[in-house]
């Protein structure tokens, strides 16, 4: 019986790796999933939960283009508190692996944020750039799971904001390149 508990896990395992390596390269990834902001004012700082989608364009098999928009909302000391980024940069891949894809990206764009955001007594879009990387682990030719975390630099109240954030969500790949 203990050695069914090792074999499945095995089988698993390989049909996993064979189905990635029958990927390829996709010409999209589009994808959506629970996103995490940990905002960081230097003195205060808090959380908020909400959601991420992003859609990629793969140029070849290392550099792509992706967007992604984000939207979260909390409260904080009794505060309803919201921000929306939506940023856009270079994607690069590794694509030498059967089970999953690291990458790294580089994004600019904005931030919107409600008042009560770090402070501000008012509504306000900021600069906003975000850094980081991932991996998308391939469960079949066309779906992946996602786990990523970037550095989000904001700028409000004329004072940087290191914050970081986090998603984990499904992506599904269309085409080939």
């Amino acid at each position: 019986m203990k050695r069914i508990f090792w074999i499945l896990p095995a089988i698993l395992l390989l049909s996993i790796s064979a189905r990635a390596q029958e990927r390829g390269t996709p010409a999209w990834d589009i994808s959506g999933g629970y996103s995490y902001l940990d905002a960081n004012l230097g003195h205060s700082n808090f959380r908020l939960n909400g959601a991420s989608a992003s859609a990629d364009e793969n140029l070849n098999s290392v550099i792509g283009g992706r967007v992604e928009v984000s939207v979260y909302h909390g409260t904080e000391a009794g505060t309803t508190v919201s921000a929306q980024t939506i940023t856009y940069g270079p994607v690069f891949s590794y694509r030498k692996f059967s089970a999953f894809t690291p990458y790294a990206h580089l994004q600019l764009g904005a931030i919107h944020a409600s008042q009560g955001y770090l402070g501000i007594s008012q509504s306000a879009i900021k600069f906003a750039a975000a850094a980081g990387g991932g991996v998308d682990v391939h469960v079949t030719k066309m779906a992946s799971v996602r786990l990523q975390a970037d550095y989000l630099l904001t700028r409000f109240l004329t004072l940087n904001q290191n914050n970081l954030q986090g998603s984990v969500g499904l992506v599904f790949s269309f085409g080939r390149k």
